[in-house]
């Protein structure tokens, strides 16, 4: 569990997070949705400890990060797994040598403990036989789904996805959505996702967060998301002509 209480945050001046409050549960698809510039990337930054808040706390199971040791921090960085944007993979790199390079660096397991953990994930994620490969041999579904098992190769308490779907084809990312959906529920993760993918919202959202201009405008699941009267938040929903045919 991820518990936000009253963070707020600025930069040179402009405030982009407002006092946001937020409780994020295990086992569940937790969505944060906005449009640019709303505060997305910087919470989410927020939340793995890459930007410090200017004020308020970020719990993790009740203990804040700000009190944590630097031993607690090491211990955090192993339960936290992160797919970014653009996958980050290493081009150099195989696909099984991009996975073995978190346990090269926060385990002690013998090779063959890693081999197995990399087909083990690699299995899991569809991409069976595909350790040799490099990332410039895989399309772009095939890279997020790397990136996914890399992030669950330490097998995390906590897995955070950055816009998983940019790039990908409607298909492709519905099977990416379903994917992450998926590993939530088997390993009863803390799943955060940062998205403006209205499709994501309404096949996985769970639990939805909305921002505007830095501040928590409406929060609620994807039956919610339908029947709010929240201007705000619908201006965002219903901004293109698919989606008023179907308000």
């Amino acid at each position: 569990m991820i518990r936000i209480e009253s963070v707020s945050k600025s930069f040179e001046h402009q405030q982009v997070l407002k006092q946001i409050d937020a409780r994020f549960n295990p086992g569940q698809t937790n969505l944060i949705i906005g449009r640019s510039g709303s505060g997305k990337t910087v919470l989410m930054k927020c939340i793995i400890g890459l930007i410090q808040p200017d004020s308020g706390n970020i719990f993790y199971n009740d203990q804040k990060f700000s009190d944590f040791t630097p031993q607690q921090q090491l211990q955090f960085r192993k339960e936290m797994g992160v797919v970014f944007q653009a996958g980050a993979l290493f081009d150099s790199m195989t696909v099984e040598q991009n996975l073995k390079l978190p346990m090269d660096f926060f385990t002690n397991q013998s090779q063959k403990e890693k081999t197995d953990r990399i087909n083990f994930c690699l299995q899991r994620v569809n991409l069976e036989k595909s350790n040799h490969l490099y990332p410039s041999e895989l399309s772009g579904g095939m890279k997020k789904r790397v990136a996914i098992a890399r992030a669950i190769v330490l097998n995390p308490k906590y897995l955070i996805c950055d816009e998983p779907n940019s790039g990908l084809d409607p298909l492709t990312a519905i099977l990416i959505d379903n994917l992450i959906r998926e590993i939530t529920l088997e390993f009863n993760t803390t799943t955060i996702i940062n998205t403006h993918d209205l499709n994501s919202v309404m096949e996985i959202g769970d639990h939805v967060i909305f921002l505007s201009e830095g501040e928590k405008c409406w929060e609620g699941s994807r039956e919610d998301i339908l029947h709010t009267d929240n201007k705000t938040l619908n201006d965002f929903v219903f901004a293109s002509e698919l989606m008023k045919k179907i308000q």
